[in-house]
């Protein structure tokens, strides 16, 4: 079978949209995985029927979590960056790296996914991987690397807050979902997330049912040019438990959304100060 792939014409615009803030915020919201949008060549590449897909994207999206960010930045009184991926996680996951460690690819779960959350078939055996990597993947890191170094260069630092979501049971891929699912998650880095950054997250979103640190999910989001090589990039993943602002799964948003969004202005606001 060949894969749809090889011939995919130039995307017609990039499949992620830098949104400018206040030229002094070191801030960059980062929203990778929040668009159900599947270009059709691509979408000749996956196997599932069209019903069977509408489903896994109901439990893959971060849905809402666009959103979330948009209204954050609109009320935080400094105005943070935000980089939006606009295909879904499905076309490619930018938070993925093509040599990305071995249990993830087990798990049919690197740049480019072959297995759905249910661990059945996405794309076929032995597709290749390469064009939608070199198509989709590297534009975008290539970007999100260039808005950090802007950041760097315009303010000294830069301060990348991923924004997610993650459903309330654990779904067969997830790794290590077997431990605690707190309101929202902190995912953290030992070089890149300081005492301080953690800590106005914990105070920003206190007042959701409490927050857990790196777990089910951990680790940060860092472009590979800085990552473990440049302090002044500081990093922090937030989950936020689905049920506490949306109907699962894929549901619409309901009032935890706006209280979400003021709690990410907070922490906006606070870490857009000389110190984080």
């Amino acid at each position: 079978m060949n894969d749809p792939s090889d011939t995919l014409p130039p995307p017609s615009e990039p499949s992620f949209r830098l949104l400018p803030g206040d030229p002094l915020s070191p801030v960059i919201l980062h929203v990778p995985h929040s668009s159900r949008v599947i270009p059709a060549p691509v979408r000749e590449g996956i196997v599932l029927d069209d019903d069977t897909l509408r489903r896994e994207l109901d439990h893959i999206t971060d849905a809402h979590t666009a959103e979330l960010a948009a209204s954050a930045a609109h009320s935080a009184p400094v105005t943070p960056w935000r980089f939006v991926n606009t295909l879904s996680r499905l076309v490619v996951d930018p938070e993925r790296f093509p040599d990305e460690r071995e249990e993830m690819l087990a798990a049919g779960m690197g740049a480019v996914y072959t297995r759905t959350t249910h661990r059945e078939p996405l794309r076929p055996d032995g597709m290749d991987p390469a064009p939608l990597i070199d198509r989709y993947f590297t534009p975008y890191a290539r970007a999100m690397t260039d808005a950090v170094a802007d950041r760097l260069a315009t303010t000294g630092r830069a301060v990348v807050v991923d924004v997610h979501s993650y459903p309330t049971r654990p779904l067969p891929y997830e790794l290590h979902g077997d431990g605690p699912r707190p309101p929202v998650c902190l995912g953290t880095d030992a070089f890149h997330t300081p005492p301080g950054l953690l800590a106005a997250a914990r105070t920003a979103f206190e007042g959701f049912g409490g927050t857990g640190i790196d777990s089910p999910f951990a680790g940060t989001y860092v472009p590979l040019e800085f990552y473990g090589r440049d302090a002044r990039v500081s990093a922090l993943m937030i989950e936020i438990r689905r049920d506490r602002y949306m109907t699962e799964p894929g549901g619409p948003a309901g009032p935890g959304l706006d209280h979400l969004a003021a709690a990410l202005a907070e922490l906006v606001d606070t870490v857009s100060g000389p110190d984080e």
